[in-house]
């Protein structure tokens, strides 16, 4: 078997804007199979090479690209890929948050019961150099991983319990909801706000004794309204926010009676 010499005489390739120097290819007479490579011309460190097949007047086949153009398309494909990654994100966090209205709950509590908490702070005196910020994470933290699922929970409930959206039905929402959801609720937020400031189980208990009856005596006055306007008028799916944004002036409230001193409370109500 025998290789052929042939000169790159009237093969012309060009790379970029420069021509290739000549060269001389070793061509297999079988199979008409050769490879070569070629060198751009002023420039030792650039090269690339192809191989290719030739049938009777047939042209090249298959050509490998330079190794410097390999890694500029894959820099465009990346930077494409990451102007698409924000849209997309986006886009599947709405689909989300449409599917689970339990999650636009919970982002609903988590930002708005620290806000009330910082309302409640600047009425204290406080500003940005001096609020407390572990009580504004600590709001958050409640709002988002407590309150949110277990309101979630009651809504789901007396959706099943009562599916009608009459004005009857939504008052004996409210009724229910008062003589149960609320009082453990209010139990709950004073306990557990309790145990996340590092206080043990008996200060937590004892200011729940403290607290809990005039926080419920002004809940009376206003949850039953607010329940029943949420029975009644908002569809299902947006009943957690609605309430979360009711809640504002009653988290502020809330944060109000947490920091009072037991010997304040009786005169603050």
């Amino acid at each position: 078997m025998h290789m052929v010499l042939v000169p790159l005489a009237r093969l012309r390739v060009k790379i970029g804007a420069k021509k290739c120097s000549r060269s001389l290819i070793f061509v297999h007479p079988a199979t008409a199979m050769f490879e070569f490579s070629i060198r751009k011309l002023h420039s030792s460190h650039s090269s690339c090479s192809f191989s290719a097949a030739f049938g009777a007047g047939e042209q090249p086949i298959a050509i490998s690209k330079p190794h410097s153009h390999r890694l500029h398309t894959r820099e465009h494909r990346s930077q494409a890929e990451i102007a698409m990654a924000g849209p997309l994100l986006w886009q599947n966090f709405k689909v989300f948050v449409t599917r689970y209205p339990i999650v636009r709950g919970m982002i609903s509590y988590s930002l708005i019961w620290p806000t009330g908490s910082l309302i409640q702070q600047t009425v204290e005196g406080r500003r940005w150099g001096t609020y407390d910020w572990w009580r504004v994470l600590r709001f958050s933290m409640y709002g988002g991983l407590f309150v949110a699922p277990t309101l979630y929970g009651w809504v789901k409930i007396s959706s099943a319990m009562w599916p009608q959206t009459s004005l009857r039905t939504g008052v004996i929402k409210a009724a229910v909801e008062t003589i149960s959801y609320t009082p453990g609720a209010m139990t709950c937020f004073y306990f557990i706000m309790s145990l996340l400031e590092s206080k043990t189980v008996e200060q937590a208990v004892a200011e729940v004794g403290k607290k809990f009856l005039p926080t419920y005596k002004v809940a009376l006055s206003v949850w039953p309204l607010v329940a029943t306007i949420n029975f009644t008028l908002i569809p299902e799916r947006n009943r957690v926010p609605f309430i979360s944004a009711c809640s504002l002036c009653w988290t502020c409230f809330l944060a109000y009676m947490k920091h009072l001193e037991h010997h304040e409370v009786d005169g603050a109500i």
